[in-house]
């Protein structure tokens, strides 16, 4: 019983601990971004020149702005990503 507790809780600390290992699209290089689900290198660096050009994103919606990003593909990343401290 005591082992079945003790893999309960280790495996509730690795959840927790990936909930906040969100990338932050505002600050990661491409090479992170391209490590959330559906941003492959392409559309990585597609973030990076947009975010140089018009500043940081107030809301992972405004990813819907960068070309080749959907809202299916923004409501997928609403677990892995954020832009700081509020989405």
């Amino acid at each position: 019983m005591k082992k079945i507790l003790l893999i309960l809780w280790v495996s509730a600390l690795f959840y927790a601990g990936a909930a906040f290992a969100a990338v932050n699209i505002n600050t990661a290089d491409a090479s992170s971004l391209s490590s959330l689900a559906g941003i492959g290198s392409v559309k990585a660096d597609a973030i990076v020149a947009y975010r140089d050009d018009h500043g940081d994103f107030k809301s992972l919606d405004e990813l819907t702005n960068v070309n080749g990003i959907g809202s299916k593909t923004v409501s997928n990343l609403r677990d892995e990503a954020t832009v700081g401290s509020s989405d």
